[in-house]
């Protein structure tokens, strides 16, 4: 590889660490082709990708890029670089599931919001349900007190409709 073709590997890892929410370092020594491919094909459609690239050319992008985590300790051995451009949580599942499929493929450190987290707080990324579910719990945890206070509103005129009916019809 000369120098040109290091530089614009760099810009590129540069320009996704910049692009995205959250990035993994991953190490895959052991892991085969295709169980690579089968890790690129399940993080794809949850938003993530999966760039391989020397150790050497992850520090030089990790040191251009403003505010990113201090990952240059943890760059050792054979390590892939997983990044989340959207909903992060869900890329984070499907490391910490594939992981436990393959234990080749071990999580080892990531960098969310310019800090870095450690196995352990991605397995906890990796429970949290999707946005979509959060904002539903969300709306319904809002809308509870005012279907409660329907439900009873709604109870209490039903009973003054039935004792207006009993009445009326002992009258008449």
């Amino acid at each position: 590889m000369n120098r040109q073709e290091k530089a614009s590997l760099v810009k590129v890892l540069k320009d996704d660490f910049t692009n995205s929410e959250a990035s993994f370092l991953v190490g895959y020594k052991g892991l085969s082709v295709s169980q690579m491919q089968i890790l690129r094909r399940d993080i794809c459609p949850k938003g993530g990708k999966l760039k391989i690239a020397k150790n050497r050319i992850v520090k030089l992008a990790i040191g251009e890029v403003d505010g990113a985590c201090d990952l240059h300790s943890y760059l050792k051995d054979q390590l892939g670089v997983v990044f989340a451009t959207s909903e992060f949580h869900q890329v984070a599942k499907v490391l910490v599931d594939f992981s436990k499929k393959n234990p080749a493929l071990s999580v080892v450190v990531g960098c969310l919001d310019s800090e870095v987290i450690d196995k352990d707080k991605i397995s906890v990324l990796a429970l949290l349900p999707s946005k979509d579910v959060l904002l539903a719990q969300l709306c319904g945890t809002i809308n509870a007190p005012a279907s409660g206070i329907a439900s009873v509103m709604n109870t209490v005129v039903l009973k003054l409709l039935c004792t207006i009916k009993k009445v009326s019809e002992k009258n008449g």
